[in-house]
C-alpha cells in the first residue's frame, strides 16, 4: 500500500506516518499544492497512491480544493471507480458544512475527525479493505 499524508502541522504528519509505517509506504507533504504535485508525480511514475489522508485547513491550497484537483487528475488519467484512490479527509472541523462539501462536491471516500486515533484510523482501513485483521502497536 502507498499513502500520501497531507497536513500543515508537522506533528500530525509524523503521528499519521508512525501509525501507518508498518502497513504502508508513506509520503508526507505540508499543503494542498504539494499534495496535488505529489499525486500527479505518483501517477506519472506508474505507482499511484492507494490512500490519501488529507487535512482540510491548510495554507496555499486547502484540503477541499486539493481534493477536487486530485479527483480531476484521476479522471484525466482514467483512474475511476476501484482504480481511484481512497481519500480520507482529516480535520477537527467536523461540521456538517465541511463533511457535506467533502463528500458530495469533492468526492472524498470518508472522513476522520482529529485527533486521529489508531483505533479510528485502523477501523476505516479495515472498512476499505486495507486491513484484514486488527493490528496492534
Amino acid at each position: 500500500m502507498r499513502t500520501l499524508i497531507v497536513d500543515d502541522e508537522f506533528n500530525n504528519r509524523i503521528l499519521l506516518g508512525k501509525l501507518l509505517d508498518r502497513l504502508s509506504e508513506c509520503d508526507l507533504v505540508s499543503n494542498g499544492r504539494e499534495a496535488v504535485e505529489a499525486f500527479e508525480n505518483a501517477i506519472d511514475e506508474g505507482h499511484p497512491y492507494d490512500l490519501v489522508l488529507l487535512d482540510i485547513m491548510m495554507p496555499e491550497l486547502d484540503g477541499q480544493a486539493a481534493l477536487e484537483r486530485i479527483r480531476r487528475v484521476e479522471e484525466k488519467n482514467g483512474l475511476t471507480g476501484r482504480e481511484a484512490s481512497v481519500i480520507f479527509m482529516v480535520s477537527a472541523l467536523d461540521t456538517e458544512e465541511h463533511v457535506v462539501r467533502a463528500f458530495f462536491r469533492g468526492g472524498c471516500s470518508d472522513y476522520l475527525a482529529k485527533p486521529v486515533t489508531q483505533e479510528g484510523l485502523f477501523g476505516k482501513l479495515k472498512e476499505y479493505g486495507f486491513l484484514t485483521e486488527p493490528s496492534s502497536s
